[in-house]
């Protein structure tokens, strides 16, 4: 009889392990949906209060690629560009040190035939979402060599969403939300006194 309780108590501890074994190479976390989308949102708000004049802030299409500038600090939010993009600027509106300046990809004009209504509904929502800011238009490789200049000596966030219509970044330069150009040569029109 000890022998047959042996051999059972082995077996089911054999499956046991087999059991954690194999839940631990599905590699689900537990998290939901849900919690992650929490997760990019409560990261990205404790990182704005951070983040000033000349920083960026960026919404990119899933194909953005990982980049090596130590000034590139990156946050995957599990949505799409609609949803995080209105996140990113209502933030920077109730935040009363910044003001943002936007800049989107010259090309994404140019995708609409190819991509079709996906492209144009995208456009339409985001326009919406930045009505009322000027929006400043880069080709794409110009966008990518003047991040390349500022990471260097500034930090750069960069949201990356599961969108992927071609070229429907976003980039945000920071300004101050507080001092405008207009103060600014006032007040260096008043040193050289």
């Amino acid at each position: 009889m000890d022998k047959f309780k042996k051999i059972k108590q082995s077996g089911f501890m054999g499956l046991l392990v087999c059991a954690i074994w194999l839940a631990a190479c599905t590699g689900k976390t537990g998290t939901n949906k849900n919690e992650q989308t929490a997760d990019w949102k409560t990261e990205f708000r404790k990182k704005l209060p951070l983040l000033g004049h000349r920083n960026w802030i960026l919404v990119v299409d899933k194909a953005f690629p990982l980049q090596q500038s130590a000034g590139m600090e990156y946050i995957y939010a599990p949505e799409g560009m609609e949803a995080v993009l209105r996140e990113v600027i209502l933030g920077i509106k109730t935040a009363e040190h910044i003001k943002p300046i936007i800049y989107r990809d010259r090309e994404l004009e140019f995708v609409k035939p190819l991509v079709g209504a996906k492209a144009d509904q995208l456009i339409q929502s985001t326009q919406a979402i930045l009505k009322g800011t000027a929006v400043n238009t880069m080709l794409h490789d110009s966008v990518f060599k003047q991040l390349d200049r500022e990471a260097g000596l500034f930090k750069v966030l960069v949201i990356k969403t599961n969108e992927t219509v071609p070229y429907s970044s976003t980039f945000i330069k920071l300004d101050c939300g507080y001092w405008d150009a207009a103060k600014e040569a006032a007040m260096r029109k008043e040193m050289t006194r």
